[in-house]
């Protein structure tokens, strides 16, 4: 199974909500109902009445763990801005020519979106100078010795682009050799089978709102065993449009996964927001899970939750059980169905009059089982603001509980990788956090 970058990206400043929502396997459907451009909350209209059994309406305190100092090594700066999308949050990431210690031929790509529920680095052709791009060693079918591309499903669209080879360079630590996911690349001479043109095309920065996305959530390849064995449709594919296996060493790759050290895991540590919005966050993404003095889980306390090779574990919320549940940096709001908040007809963002606070139950390993408080804000209200970062922005949608952005201020979110074994998290897959 896969899971492509879950980005349900809620553009309050244009109007409209960008949905790349998450894709499942099983031939590629989509695991979430696909969502359509939606505009921002009016504030006008609601679509559901709020009756006087609602849920207790108990606050949450918010978050208010630190993000480690950004520094030399196994750390980056994660910032959230201005990028005319809120809540998206950003880093640089160097590229280099593959096998060459990210030395020759590099370039420093800004503005790529940090997911945690998806896996490989995706970047649009457009962002990658030529001369980088000319350094990248396109990968070929095994059988046909064509140039091998991806077809990647989102909610709204779709992401047709060849399969390369680079060093990915992610401060101090360096993966060599990375398959990465190049989106719009003319290079392809066939255009995406006609499987793969589910919704509207996604080939450009301005399609995606950023330069791409980086995948480092718990799975080291975005399809793993399934692509090896069978031509998968709506997955890989030569370049004269035919489905194909792919081996796993050549398939798009998480980079933290074939770092030489701190290659266990990540953590995304965001600091606290303003309840009303900032204009601005920062955070901190730190590579690997009890490998050094900075990336510290065993001893902290923090709950553990195992979960599938998508990042899903299950929670319970208002009495209903939902086995879709994930931790999503990449969702810029916090996706979950509840009725007895008010929310706007046309575009789902929650808007109750005083903001509310719900829990949530999540099945862990240890302890048992965790609630977690999390508080929902008026997205009218919040849109008015022109802010860009929101610790309270809820969007209704079903059948799944998907912990956005919002979830991530003021916490230390741990990610571990499938396969690696930590001393707090033991072996992956599992996500973790702590909230002081």
């Amino acid at each position: 199974m896969r899971k492509i970058a879950r980005i349900i990206a809620a553009a309050l400043g244009l109007g409209l909500a960008l949905n790349l929502a998450g894709c499942g396997g099983g031939g590629g459907g989509s695991s979430t109902p696909a969502a359509t451009n939606t505009p921002a909350p009016s504030g006008g209209t609601t679509s559901n009445p709020v009756t006087s059994n609602s849920t207790p309406n108990v606050l949450a305190v918010d978050a208010s763990a630190v993000p480690t100092p950004v520094g030399a090594g196994n750390t980056m700066l994660v910032t959230v801005s201005g990028t005319g999308i809120h809540n998206q949050p950003m880093v640089s990431v160097k590229i280099c020519a593959g096998g060459s210690n990210a030395a020759t031929s590099c370039a420093t790509i800004p503005n790529v979106i940090v997911d945690t529920a998806s896996f490989g680095l995706r970047l649009v052709r457009s962002a990658i100078p030529n001369a980088t791009f000319n350094a990248l060693a396109a990968e070929t079918d095994q059988s046909s010795g064509l140039p091998l591309a991806e077809c990647a499903l989102f909610g709204s669209g779709y992401a047709w682009g060849s399969v390369h080879t680079a060093d990915v360079a992610l401060s101090s630590e360096i993966a060599a050799s990375v398959p990465i996911h190049v989106i719009g690349d003319p290079a392809l001479t066939v255009a995406a089978p006609a499987e793969c043109q589910v919704g509207r095309p996604l080939a450009s920065a301005a399609d995606i709102g950023a330069n791409g996305i980086l995948g480092i959530g718990v799975s080291p390849t975005d399809c793993g065993s399934l692509c090896e064995l069978t031509a998968r449709p709506q997955f890989y594919y030569t370049n004269a449009g035919n489905a194909t296996s792919v081996p796993v060493s050549k398939q798009i790759t998480n980079p933290v996964s074939l770092f030489a050290q701190d290659n266990n895991g990540v953590i995304l540590e965001m600091a606290q927001v303003s309840d009303s919005g900032s204009a601005t966050a920062q955070g901190t993404l730190v590579f690997g899970i009890d490998t050094q003095t900075n990336n510290v889980l065993n001893g902290t306390g923090a709950p553990i939750l195992r979960t599938d090779l998508n990042g899903d574990f299950t929670s319970t919320y208002n009495g209903s059980v939902f086995t879709q549940t994930f931790f999503d940096s990449g969702s810029t709001v916090l996706f979950f169905p509840d009725t007895t908040i008010a929310r706007d007809a046309s575009s789902g963002y929650y808007i109750p009059a005083t903001t509310v606070g719900r829990t949530s139950t999540l099945a862990g390993t240890n302890p048992a089982s965790v609630t977690l408080g999390f508080n929902i804000g008026n997205g009218a209200t919040l849109n008015a603001s022109g802010n860009n970062a929101f610790n309270n922005l809820g969007i209704y949608i079903t059948h799944q509980f998907d912990f956005g952005l919002p979830f991530f201020y003021g916490r230390h979110v741990y990610y571990g990788i499938s396969g690696r074994a930590s001393s707090g998290g033991g072996t992956g897959p599992y996500v973790a956090y702590v909230s002081s």
